[in-house]
C-alpha cells in the first residue's frame, strides 16, 4: 500500500481506473502474473479500493459544482413559451427537489449517527 504522501502505483491507478488485469498490468508495464500476485495481497486491494474510492470522490464533486448551473437552465424552461418544455421542466424540477432533500435529510440522519457512535465509543 502506498504510504501517505508517495503516489499510488501504475498498476493501482490503472485497476482503480476500471481497467481490466490485463489491461492495468500492460499500463503497469508488469506481467499478468505479477498483477495477479498483487491482487492477492490485501494491502494492495485496499489501496486499490482507496485510489477508486479517491476517484469517485473527485467525480461527485464536480458532478455538484456543475448542478447549480444545471439548476438555473432548468429553471429558465420554466418560461419557455413552448407550454410542453414547461411542464416537462416543471415535472423535473419537482422530481429532483424531492429526490434532493430526501437524500440531504438521510445524510444529515447519517451523520448524526455516525457522531453518536464516535462520541458513545470515547
Amino acid at each position: 500500500m502506498a504510504r501517505k504522501g508517495t503516489p499510488p502505483d501504475a498498476l493501482a491507478l490503472a485497476l482503480a481506473a476500471g481497467r481490466t488485469v490485463r489491461q492495468a498490468a500492460a499500463a503497469a508495464k508488469v506481467s499478468e502474473r505479477t498483477a495477479f500476485r498483487r491482487l492477492a495481497d490485501p494491502a494492495f486491494v485496499l489501496e486499490v479500493a482507496t485510489i477508486r474510492g479517491d476517484m469517485v470522490r473527485t467525480a461527485a464533486g464536480r458532478l455538484a459544482d456543475g448542478m447549480a448551473a444545471a439548476a438555473d437552465v432548468l429553471r429558465e424552461q420554466l418560461t419557455n413559451p413552448d407550454q410542453h418544455v414547461r411542464h416537462k421542466a416543471a415535472v423535473r424540477l419537482l422530481e429532483l427537489g424531492v429526490r434532493l432533500v430526501e437524500t440531504a435529510e438521510l445524510e444529515r440522519r447519517l451523520q448524526e449517527l455516525e457522531r453518536r457512535l464516535i462520541v458513545k465509543g470515547e
